[in-house]
């Protein structure tokens, strides 16, 4: 039996140096999902930020629902509602009208909000993300299958509400919730039975968390009686490939310190301290943080992270923007082609054919040759009988 197809896609935070045009910006990110879509990629995840002037998309479902008229098959997520900031049930509605609109293809991630400074500029307290995150996730999901809910808390109620249509997929639509180093993720994850959405998985800390993770959301999930899959596990990583690692490199010349620069002074995980490029992408490697290099590179990363989470179902390149735009497209491209099958079973069939036709070539080629004889002996045979005649 063959191994489940493991799924590639990407998580477009997405992340724009404050001197790009973010019109065009936007634009690009639309034409990436579109590319993604044509090489076979099967998700895309949509980020939400409201400060910072890197993460310039505000709302992921207005960018779902222009990227899913402009696709065919890519399934298109939010990565992820920013729970703590919007009212529940304007959230599930949202959700259930992209399921529509979109016959199916929408998933919903849900987390507590990565940018301190948006939960600021509402006048919210980030110590009780979490605890609001885990709230608004008990109605959402009952919401999502269509139930009615009722509940008060201290910043949202709901009376006997529910969504005004019928869920298009069933059960649901697919859920997830965002994890990076805390347990919160997985528990919340483990509680309401969604997937997990590993969006440090290469961050050193994030790193050595994911089996941990996996324990802790195994067993929530068994607490409240919830079926846990791997499948349902992604995990996100910064990558760009070339067909040689200089060329990578020299890719990265063009706004990978940019990139680096916002982690370190915005975000409270630092990717790297103040290096050239070359020096960032040595450490990148070495520490296993991203994979800047080839296709073989990018599947020993893959291998990687295979062994330390025990098995996932997807992996999402982290959509940095560190590299020009033919670049990007085409290191998407090579990954399609040389590093997806690898873990896909889609060449097993045509190796074992080829061996087989090598193996027995001389059998196979003595009956070609063979029956170009016969035919060459028969054409003859019958030149020589019209002459006779």
């Amino acid at each position: 039996m063959l191994p489940p197809r493991m799924r590639f896609g990407t998580f477009l935070a997405p992340f724009h140096p404050v001197t790009e045009n973010p019109t065009l910006a936007i634009q690009r990110d639309l034409e990436l999902v579109e590319h993604l879509d044509r090489l076979g990629y099967d998700e895309a995840w949509i980020g939400e930020h409201h400060s910072a002037g890197y993460e310039i998309i505000a709302s992921p479902e207005l960018f779902i629902a222009a990227a899913a008229e402009r696709t065919r098959r890519i399934r298109l997520g939010t990565g992820v509602v920013s729970l703590p900031y919007h009212h529940p049930l304007m959230v599930a509605e949202r959700i259930n009208q992209l399921d529509h609109m979109t016959r199916g293809r929408v998933m919903f991630g849900a987390g507590p909000g990565q940018l301190p400074s948006d939960a600021f500029l509402m006048g919210l307290d980030v110590n009780k993300s979490r605890d609001r995150m885990n709230e608004a996730m008990s109605v959402i999901v009952p919401l999502l299958r269509g139930e009615k809910v009722t509940h008060t808390s201290d910043w949202f109620e709901l009376h006997d509400a529910q969504l005004q249509m019928t869920p298009y997929s069933r059960p649901s639509v697919e859920m997830a919730v965002a994890a990076a180093i805390s347990p919160s993720g997985p528990r919340c994850a483990g509680t309401f039975g969604t997937g997990m959405l590993s969006v440090a998985a290469t961050s050193e800390q994030g790193f050595e968390a994911l089996a941990n993770h996996w324990s802790i959301y195994e067993a929530k999930a068994a607490e409240h009686g919830h079926a846990v899959d791997r499948e349902n596990w992604r995990l996100v990583g910064p990558m760009h490939i070339a067909e040689t690692r200089e060329q990578a490199e020299r890719d990265m010349e063009y706004g990978l310190l940019d990139f680096l620069h916002y982690f370190k002074e915005i975000l409270p995980i630092p990717i790297a301290g103040d290096l050239t490029t070359k020096q960032a992408i040595e450490q990148m490697n070495e520490r296993g943080i991203g994979c800047i290099g080839t296709p073989d590179d990018a599947a020993a990363q893959i291998e990687r992270l295979q062994k330390q989470s025990g098995g996932f179902g997807s992996f999402l390149f982290l959509g940095q923007n560190a590299a020009p735009w033919d670049a990007t497209k085409k290191s998407y491209e090579l990954f399609a082609r040389h590093v997806a099958p690898r873990f896909q079973s889609l060449n097993e069939n045509r190796m074992q054919s080829l061996a087989w036709a090598r193996t027995n070539s001389a059998k196979f080629i003595g009956a070609l040759m063979g029956a170009i004889g016969s035919e060459i002996q028969k054409h003859v045979a019958e030149q020589q009988t019209k002459k006779g005649e």
